[in-house]
C-alpha cells in the first residue's frame, strides 16, 4: 500500500506590507507569503531543521554563497565559510572597496623580528649563535606566512604575490641570504598594489634586490677604451617582461600586424642598447654595519649595501648624453641621472602596449588563462584612464573582478574559460581554509619539502620569466583550440604525483601536518579537523560542505560519488566517534586531489 505525504502551500499576498514581484515566487521573493505543510523535520545531533518556509524564501539555496565563494577565490588565499557567509550579504564591490583601506604590516620588519626571535630559539635549543645562517629566506617565508594567516589584507596579499609573478625576484638566486631585502621588496609590492603602477614601476627599478638580480646595481658609463659597456639586462627585462613585451599591441591585447601579416617587435638590440645607457649610475645609498670601513660609494656589493634603502645615483659613473629610446622619443642630453631614468619609466609607462600587457597578465594570475578580447580591452581601458588617472591599480583590480566575463555564470560553463589554481595557491587554501592545530602561535612555514616536490613557493620562482611561461601551450590539443595554459608549464607528471603526497601528508591519519620549520627544531602543525566533523555524520552533507569551501560549488557528480563512496564505510558508533575524523580527512584528500578543484572556473 502506498502513502502519499501531502505538502499544502497556502500563500497570502500582502499588497500594503511587502514589496511585489511579477517575475516568480521564491528565491527569497517572499515577503507577506506564509507557508505551512503537513510535517516539518528535524534530527538529533543537528543544528540545522527542514522548515517550510525554506521552500520559497530563499533560505535554502547557496547559489549567492556558491558565488562568493568563487568570487574569494579569485581574490584572496581562501577563507573560511563563515567569512564567505559575511561577505556574500553585500555587493562584492563593497568587499574590495573594504580591502583598500586595509593596510598591511611591513613585512621586512616582520622579517627582522622573525630572525631575531628565530635566533633565540636556535641558542636555547642547544644552538651556537655563531652558527646561527642571519636574516635569509627562511626567515622572509616565515614572515610570509605569519603574514597570510589570520590577517585581514586579503585581498592586498593577493594582488602582491600576483605582481611578484610579474615583477619577479628570487630568493632562489644570489639573494637567497637576504631575508630583509626580500621582504622590504614584498612591501614595495602589496604597498604599491593599490596605488599606481608607474610609481610601482618605478620603485622595482631603484630596489637593491632587483639592482643585483637584474645587474644594474652599479652598472656603470660606457668606457670603450676598456671595453666597457652598460649592462643590458634590467633594459631588456624592464620592457620584455614588466611593460610592453615583444610585440606591439591593441587594447584588446591582439597583436598589430604589418603588410606581410607578421607582429611588429617593440624594440630592437639598438633599442635594449640605449636603455641600458640609462640605467647606469646607481649604487648603494647606505651600508650596513661592517667591519671592513666600507662607506657608500658606486661599486659596494649587495652584500654590504642596505636592501630596504632604494639606489641612488652616482652621477660621475652615469652614461652622459642623450639616449634615443622608442618610437622617436628621445631623452635629452645633460640631466640629471635619476631624471633620465624617471623619464624612460615614464616613457614606458605611457607606452600604449602597458595597459594590455599588464591587463592580461593580472587576469591571468586571478581569473582565467585565456580572456577574450573584450575582457581584456575592458581592463586596458581602466588601466589608460580612470576618471583621469592613467596606471590605476584600484580601478584595475575593481575591472578584472567585476567583469561580467569574471562573474557571470555563463562564463562558468564556457569550455574556453578558467584556469589551474598554481600548486602554492592550493596549498595557501588549505591551510587558510581549514583550521590549524597551532599551540605555540607562530604561524611559521618553510614549506620547503612542498618547494621540492611543486617548484613553487612565495619569491622562489628559478628564473626571472616567472615559473611558467604566460603564453605556454601544453599539448597539440591547446594549440588545435588557440588556448593558453600557463600553469600547466609546472605540471608534470613528477609535480603532480610529488603533489598529491603532499596532500597526503597533510590528511594523513599518521601526520597532517601543513606548517614545518626547519632547523628550529619546532613542533609541526597539523590541520584541525573539529568543525568538519560536525558535517561528517552523512557523507554527502560532508561533501557539500567541502564544495562550498574549495570547489565553489561545481564538484562533478561523479567526482562527489567518488568521495561518498569512498567515506560511506568508515563507520563507528555514536560512543567512538574517531570515524568521522577519518571520514573528513578521507573526504578531504579526495577532494583536494580532484580536477575539480584543481581548475578555476
Amino acid at each position: 500500500m502506498k502513502k502519499h505525504l501531502l505538502l499544502f502551500i497556502i500563500c497570502f499576498p500582502s499588497y500594503f506590507f511587502s514589496q511585489q514581484y511579477s517575475d516568480y515566487i521564491g528565491a527569497g521573493h517572499s515577503n507577506g507569503i506564509t507557508v505551512t505543510s503537513s510535517s516539518e523535520q528535524s534530527r538529533t545531533d543537528w543544528r540545522e531543521s527542514a522548515s517550510a518556509a525554506n521552500t520559497i524564501n530563499g533560505q535554502g539555496l547557496d547559489a549567492r554563497l556558491l558565488e562568493t565563494s568563487r568570487f574569494l577565490a579569485q581574490a584572496t588565499f581562501g577563507t573560511n565559510l563563515d567569512y564567505i557567509k559575511t561577505v556574500s550579504e553585500s555587493p562584492f564591490e563593497n568587499w574590495i572597496d573594504t580591502q583598500f583601506e586595509i593596510n598591511s604590516p611591513e613585512m621586512g620588519q616582520r622579517v627582522q623580528d622573525i630572525s631575531d626571535r628565530a635566533l633565540l630559539i636556535f641558542i636555547s635549543n642547544g644552538g651556537n649563535p655563531d652558527d646561527f645562517n642571519g636574516t635569509s629566506w627562511n626567515h622572509f617565508l616565515y614572515a610570509w606566512w605569519e603574514s597570510n594567516i589570520g590577517n585581514e589584507d586579503l585581498l592586498r596579499q593577493r594582488i602582491a604575490l600576483a605582481l611578484s609573478e610579474i615583477l619577479v625576484i628570487s630568493w632562489d638566486s644570489n639573494l637567497g641570504n637576504y631575508g630583509i631585502g626580500l621582504g622590504d621588496y614584498y612591501d614595495v609590492l602589496k604597498d604599491n598594489a593599490f596605488g599606481n603602477y608607474k610609481d610601482l614601476l618605478l620603485e622595482i627599478t631603484l630596489h637593491p634586490m632587483m639592482g643585483a638580480y637584474l645587474s644594474h646595481l652599479n652598472n656603470p658609463k660606457s668606457d670603450p677604451e676598456r671595453n666597457i659597456h652598460p649592462d643590458e639586462n634590467f633594459a631588456r627585462e624592464i620592457m620584455q617582461l614588466f611593460s610592453i613585451g615583444l610585440y606591439e599591441l591593441n587594447q584588446d591585447g591582439s597583436y598589430e600586424l604589418d603588410g606581410n601579416g607578421d607582429r611588429i617587435p617593440t624594440y630592437n638590440n639598438d633599442d635594449i642598447k640605449e636603455f641600458a645607457k640609462i640605467f647606469t649610475g646607481l649604487g648603494a645609498a647606505e651600508v650596513r654595519a661592517n667591519e671592513y670601513g666600507v662607506t657608500p660609494d658606486f661599486g659596494v656589493g649587495i652584500n654590504l649595501t642596505k636592501k630596504d634603502i632604494p639606489l641612488t645615483m652616482y652621477e660621475e659613473w652615469h652614461e652622459l648624453g642623450e639616449k634615443q629610446l622608442l618610437n622617436g622619443y628621445v631623452v635629452p642630453s645633460g640631466q640629471s641621472g635619476m631624471k633620465d631614468i624617471e623619464d624612460a619609466v615614464d616613457h614606458l609607462f605611457n607606452h600604449k602596449n602597458t595597459g594590455p600587457f599588464i591587463a592580461l597578465r593580472l587576469i591571468q594570475q586571478l581569473v582565467k588563462s585565456n580572456p577574450s578580447p573584450a575582457y581584456i580591452s575592458r581592463v586596458s581601458n581602466a588601466f589608460n584612464n580612470t576618471r583621469g588617472v592613467r596606471g590605476d591599480m584600484k580601478a584595475v583590480i575593481k575591472a578584472i573582478l567585476l567583469d561580467e566575463e569574471a562573474r557571470s555564470c555563463s562564463w562558468v560553463e564556457n569550455p574556453t574559460s578558467g584556469k589551474l589554481i598554481e600548486p602554492m595557491i592550493r596549498y595557501f587554501n588549505v591551510a587558510r581554509q581549514i583550521d590549524i592545530d597551532n599551540r605555540s602561535g607562530l604561524n611559521w612555514n618553510i614549506g620547503y619539502r612542498f618547494y621540492k616536490a611543486t617548484g613553487q613557493s612565495p619569491l622562489g620562482s628559478p628564473t626571472v620569466f616567472n615559473f611558467y611561461l604566460p603564453d605556454h601551450v601544453p599539448d597539440s590539443d591547446f594549440a588545435a583550440a588557440n588556448l593558453k595554459a600557463p600553469e600547466f608549464g609546472i605540471h608534470t607528471s613528477a609535480t603532480s604525483l610529488a603533489y598529491i603526497n603532499r596532500v597526503d601528508y597533510w590528511t594523513n591519519t599518521n601526520y597532517s601536518s601543513i606548517l614545518n620549520t626547519w632547523g628550529l627544531e619546532q613542533e609541526p602543525i597539523p590541520l584541525n579537523f573539529e568543525k568538519l566533523k560536525y558535517y561528517a555524520k552523512e557523507p554527502e552533507v560532508l561533501v557539500n560542505m567541502l564544495d562550498k569551501l574549495f570547489t565553489r560549488g561545481q564538484l562533478s557528480d561523479e567526482t562527489k560519488q567518488i568521495i561518498v563512496e569512498a567515506v560511506e564505510p568508515i563507520q563507528g558508533t555514536n560512543t567512538n566517534t574517531d570515524y568521522m575524523h577519518n571520514r573528513v580527512k578521507m573526504g578531504l584528500y579526495l577532494l583536494l586531489i580532484s580536477p575539480d578543484y584543481a581548475i578555476l572556473k
